[in-house]
């Protein structure tokens, strides 16, 4: 396992950084490696996210003295997405099949997580997010068409959209972790616009299902000093609880989100009028 370790970053001083700082600080740039766990331990609320492709062999979550535990999943929960091929995922023994677009909620006290592909020419490509968990739930594997949807946004502001909830109280239990994903109509650009903050809860954003030439304009920062990230596809984003996390693309795209905080109510939102953005 590769894990990047990212501490916390005052707003006061993220408004002074430059583009490379920026990137260096909330920018994920590489999620996915063959046979490989690439992971980022973020300081806001000790959240992880990365990906897992198996290729030639399975990949295993390790036991690693990063998080001062005797297994990965011993204080934690974790969440799945796979973009990729079909897979599978293996826990204590039980084996879940991880189709494209299957969701996995893991509870926190599962010691062996094992991760494989069927076809190493189209492999699995799991986007994992992982978060404090304080006690243990049941597995729940979510297949697409379980994930509860909530089609928002309109043609004429550019942002038709459908949000597919996976862990989420809709869906499934978990302590604290939420996770969807979001995909933008043809036509569309923009997501979360007018946007949003919420102090309570911080969240990571990973864009995929984008064109090689296609790039996402992240916009963070405090909702009257924004700043903006360039993306590329399969790419993810850091963003605190007092930074706005809206973007725009040159076509449309997809983003997988996750949330960690003092809350699981998705609504829990304050949004920014217009006439305050700068």
């Amino acid at each position: 396992m590769k894990l990047d370790v990212r501490y916390n970053n005052h707003p006061e001083d993220s408004k002074k950084y430059d583009t490379a700082t920026l990137r260096e600080r909330y920018l994920i740039e590489k999620v996915f490696e063959a046979d490989e766990i690439l992971f980022t331990y973020s300081h806001h609320d000790r959240i992880i996210a990365g990906g897992i492709m198996p290729v030639k062999k399975e990949v295993a979550l390790p036991v690693t003295k990063d998080l001062g535990t005797e297994y990965f999943l011993e204080r934690r929960e974790l969440g799945v997405i796979n973009i990729g091929g079909a897979g599978y995922i293996t826990l204590d023994g039980k084996k879940y099949d991880m189709i494209s677009k299957d969701g996995l909620y893991v509870g926190k006290g599962i010691k062996n997580v094992t991760f494989g592909s069927l076809d190493p020419k189209n492999p699995a490509k799991f986007y994992i997010n992982s978060a404090p968990a304080h006690k243990e739930l049941p597995t729940v594997h979510i297949p697409f068409k379980n994930a509860n949807p909530r089609e928002v946004g309109a043609p004429k502001t550019l942002n038709k959209r459908t949000i597919y909830q996976y862990l989420n109280p809709a869906v499934c239990e978990t302590c604290a972790l939420q996770m969807g994903m979001t995909q933008l109509a043809e036509g569309s650009s923009w997501n979360t616009m007018p946007c949003h903050t919420h102090e309570r809860r911080m969240e990571v954003y990973f864009y995929f299902n984008m064109d090689e030439n296609t790039r996402v304009f992240h916009l963070m920062g405090q909702p009257q000093e924004t700043r903006h990230i360039v993306m590329s596809n399969e790419q993810a984003v850091i963003s605190p609880s007092w930074s706005i996390h809206s973007g725009f693309a040159t076509s449309d795209y997809t983003f997988i989100w996750g949330m960690t905080g003092e809350n699981q109510t998705y609504d829990d939102m304050d949004f920014v009028e217009m006439k305050d953005l700068k």
